[in-house]
């Protein structure tokens, strides 16, 4: 498991590997807060993880509420594994456009099992 921030000039790319819960969420919190005072925009890629929980995802609320605030771009990268983006969509994340492309590709139905 593992969260990397890579930043340049036009954006903050965070990288997410593994299972992304309550014993990393610490980390990740502080990685993002890292990324948001570039005041770039601000990606999160999720192809490489296994598992969000509801700290995770809490998170990743807050974060798109601060993105808001600050006036930067932030975005789910994908394509993320269909058990965490059917997690995302059932928790309410159908607004952000990797993870409607992600259905798109997938299909809903696939996230009503």
């Amino acid at each position: 498991m593992g969260i990397a921030l890579e930043q340049s000039e036009e954006s903050s790319v965070i990288h997410l590997e593994g299972a992304i819960d309550i014993a990393v969420v610490a980390e990740f919190k502080k990685v993002l807060l890292q990324a948001f005072t570039s005041g770039t925009e601000v990606r999160v890629v999720l192809d490489c993880v296994s598992d969000l929980d509801v700290a995770a995802m809490q998170l990743l609320w807050a974060a798109r509420r601060e993105a808001r605030a600050l006036g930067v771009e932030f975005a789910l990268v994908g394509p993320a594994p269909n058990s965490v983006t059917c997690a995302l969509l059932h928790a309410g994340f159908e607004d952000f456009p990797a993870i409607v492309s992600a259905v798109e590709v997938s299909g809903v139905d696939r996230c009503q099992q």
